[in-house]
């Protein structure tokens, strides 16, 4: 098996980090993004950026979206599903029905 090699990148904020993928993430920033979520606290990076990449960023767009919706994401998982429903439950929010 071959090693996949390493290439340092620099993100537009200037953070230095090396990447074996196309991934253009930088690890620092989406730290920063995760620490600093007020919205949606506790989801995993990448539901959080299948929100964002969704148009997603409040809970009233939420909750014009059903579960299926939402599971057709890239990077959105079952898991994350009961996080949500939390969140949208205690701003008297709901998931949209089919």
């Amino acid at each position: 098996m071959s090693e996949l090699k390493k290439t340092l990148r620099i993100c537009s904020k200037g953070h230095k980090y090396y990447k074996s993928s196309d991934c253009p993430v930088c690890p620092t920033c989406e730290k920063e993004k995760t620490k600093n979520d007020k919205l949606f606290p506790g989801l995993s990076a990448p539901a959080r950026r299948a929100l964002e990449n969704a148009g997603i960023k409040t809970l009233s767009q939420l909750s014009k979206k059903t579960e299926a919706d939402l599971l057709k994401l890239h990077g959105m998982g079952k898991s994350t599903i009961p996080k949500l429903r939390f969140i949208l439950k205690l701003k008297g929010f709901s998931f949209a029905k089919k």
